[in-house]
């Protein structure tokens, strides 16, 4: 019982070390991809300035509110499986104010979505939907950051959702999966035995992530795409316009309490 005891402790401890190298290299990533644009291009402005963080903040609110509406999708996977569109207002953010505020749009609407309702699946799924929606709005938007046309942003999204269902799916596989199993204490077997259920062709992990997993990351990732396409355009001039707004009023209040 003691080793037993130890040995969840130490995985435990093993998982949200895992989750934080993996959330730090992609802020790295991110950082790395906007700063070397931003040199190429002679932009001095900082990575984060007032007005995004404060747009950060809206964005991460309405990607928190969609995730919360998530829905099992009996016909595809089992229920611990859920789908969501929050990574619309997060691929949004990032096409309008670069590629690290769509990370920490999607790291703190996983941070809301914590403290709000918790965690059902002993968190593995809360870092999955951290890890696979970084993998549609880092590479979208990094792509988009250096050409912001309109051909340039389908193109984005279409790398983008490829590589979330290429990733997403082969996460699952070779990490996911066996941490939810050891951490929720539910045997593969019994893991696979539901995805059988739903699915004949379901036999093991690979046939579990392509038969069950690649089609719910294929909607999420085109969804999320096509909306954004649909809204961005009409959205970014009020975007554009509100951040020299936000600076002015900022600088106001400091100025006045200042005088104060």
């Amino acid at each position: 019982m003691g080793n037993g005891l130890l040995q969840s402790i130490a995985d435990n401890v093993i998982f949200v070390l895992v989750c934080v190298s993996v959330a730090a290299a992609l802020f790295l990533i991110a950082y790395a991809a906007e700063k070397s644009v931003q040199k190429k291009n002679r932009v001095t402005e900082r990575i984060l300035t007032t007005r995004k963080i404060t747009m950060i903040g809206l964005f991460s609110a309405l990607a928190v509110i969609l995730h919360l509406f998530d829905f099992p999708v009996p016909f595809l996977a089992p229920g611990f499986y859920k789908l969501d569109f929050s990574e619309i207002p997060a691929l949004v953010g990032a096409f309008a104010f670069g590629p690290v505020a769509g990370v920490m749009i999607e790291f703190c609407k996983i941070l809301l979505k914590l403290v709000i309702k918790g965690t059902s699946t002993a968190f593995v799924g809360d870092l999955a939907n951290f890890v696979i929606g970084c993998s549609l709005v880092l590479p979208a938007s990094i792509l988009y950051m250096f050409k912001k046309t309109k051909k340039m942003a389908v193109a984005a999204c279409a790398a983008g959702s490829l590589i979330m269902t290429v990733f997403g799916t082969a996460f699952n596989g070779v990490y996911l999966l066996p941490a939810f199993s050891k951490l929720f204490g539910m045997p593969m077997d019994a893991i696979i035995a539901a995805g059988a259920q739903i699915n004949g062709n379901i036999h093991g992990v690979v046939s579990f992530v392509i038969f069950a997993v690649a089609p719910i990351n294929i909607i999420k990732s085109v969804a999320a795409s096509g909306i954004t396409m649909l809204i961005y355009k009409p959205l970014s001039p009020i975007l554009k316009s509100a951040g020299p707004a936000l600076e002015r009023r900022t600088a106001g209040e400091v100025s006045n309490s200042g005088k104060a």
